[in-house]
């Protein structure tokens, strides 16, 4: 069992930056896929970023390549998203998630745990 507790979203003028991290509970966060997905109002949730399970490995969605930027601290049981240049619509409540597989990270139903998600809005 996972437990994900997502943290750092708010509000950020276009352009700008926000970090968001996830704190995992349990012992065996090294054994498990870490991923990022959102969901904006009136659609579905879409993948964001996933990170194996040592951090060497690491996939993007095309839309955030370049300015997003996945990394985990297994020490501390903990997974960020470094998200830069954000866009309106980058607009979304922002979710973590844990996998046993990196089958398909860009997948939803690979994933079993969530947390509750934080919400990111990109304004002026």
């Amino acid at each position: 069992q996972v437990q994900l507790v997502e943290s750092g979203g708010g509000l950020v003028q276009p352009g700008g930056s926000l970090r968001l991290s996830c704190a995992a509970s349990g012992r065996t966060f090294s054994m498990y896929v870490m991923g990022w997905f959102r969901q904006a109002p009136g659609k579905e949730r879409e993948f964001v970023a996933a990170i194996t399970w040592d951090g060497i490995r690491t996939d993007y969605a095309d839309s955030v390549k370049g300015r997003f930027t996945i990394s985990r601290d297994n020490a501390k049981n903990t997974v960020s998203l470094q998200m830069s240049s954000l866009k309106p619509e980058d607009t979304a409540v922002y979710y973590c998630a844990a996998s046993r597989s990196y089958h398909s990270p860009g997948a939803p139903h690979e994933y079993d745990y969530w947390g509750q998600g934080t919400q990111v809005t990109v304004s002026s």
